[in-house]
């Protein structure tokens, strides 16, 4: 068992659940649906395997449901059922919650060759599960965390020195590096010291193009700062590579998924 899932249930359940030994008889079997109430993008199935000891999935992460379609089935001990209830629609809601904001966010820019970001903003402790669902939803995963790629922000700019700095030292690293310019100052710094990928933050989508044409292909762009689905499709049609969107996963709400439960004679 994941430790993720672990902690979930140890949070939950505790030293027992007292509502359910007392009312089911310890040796009861039963079976039970997992159901989506609304449209929604499903995501954190595989997390059902780790809750159940029966499981079959009729929706595979990334598949859309439709309200009322059943998205999985488990059995085992009425009790186990029970138990897990509510840590399992937890997970499901919340995972699928992002990938259906996810979905929403790649099909605004479709057409337009610019790809959507997903980024740090996630839930403490839940960021792989949360990144995988942005991922089934149809957005490119960012970097995972500080520790697999470089991405120099002001405040580092300001404690390296300066942008030319700021990208020498980080060569040395040999890791991808991105730069976050905010002055066109910076910007011509940057490509002058060789930036093969710059992020342009808080820019209206016209100060954008305007950026990007100046850029000319000299480097990847991708575009930041507030960005959601009423905008994003304004931001990618700059010409930029990508834009990032941190509401994918700190601003997603939770599906309606319900969960029904049958005893098995």
């Amino acid at each position: 068992m994941s430790p993720v899932v672990r902690i979930a249930l140890e949070e939950d359940i505790g030293s027992g659940d007292v509502t359910t030994r007392a009312c089911v008889p310890e040796s009861q079997q039963a079976r039970g649906r997992f159901l989506a109430r609304e449209p929604l993008v499903v995501a954190g199935l595989s997390l059902l395997a780790e809750l159940y000891d029966s499981v079959t999935l009729h929706k595979r992460d990334g598949e859309r449901c439709f309200d009322g379609e059943t998205i999985a089935e488990v059995g085992g001990t009425a009790r186990a059922l029970l138990e897990h209830e509510r840590v399992a629609l937890n997970f499901l809601q919340r995972l699928s919650g992002v990938a259906t904001l996810a979905r929403q966010f790649a099909e605004a820019v479709e057409g337009t060759g610019c790809r959507v970001l997903d980024t740090r903003k996630t839930t403490p402790g839940l960021r792989a599960l949360e990144k995988a669902a942005a991922a089934a939803g149809g957005v490119t995963n960012h970097r995972m965390g500080l520790f697999d790629a470089v991405l120099i922000k002001n405040n580092h700019i300001a404690a390296a020195g300066g942008v030319r700095n700021a990208i020498e030292r980080a060569r040395a690293s040999g890791f991808p590096i991105e730069i976050e310019v905010r002055t066109r100052a910076e910007l011509r710094e940057a490509l002058d010291a060789g930036a093969a990928h710059l992020l342009l933050d808080n820019l209206t989508p016209a100060e954008a193009a305007e950026w990007v044409r100046e850029i000319a292909g000299r480097a990847r762009v991708e575009l930041s700062g507030g960005i959601n689905l009423a905008t994003v499709r304004a931001y990618a049609e700059t010409g930029a590579d990508f834009v990032s969107a941190g509401a994918i996963t700190h601003s997603a709400r939770a599906m309606d998924i319900s969960f029904r439960l049958e005893l098995v004679p």
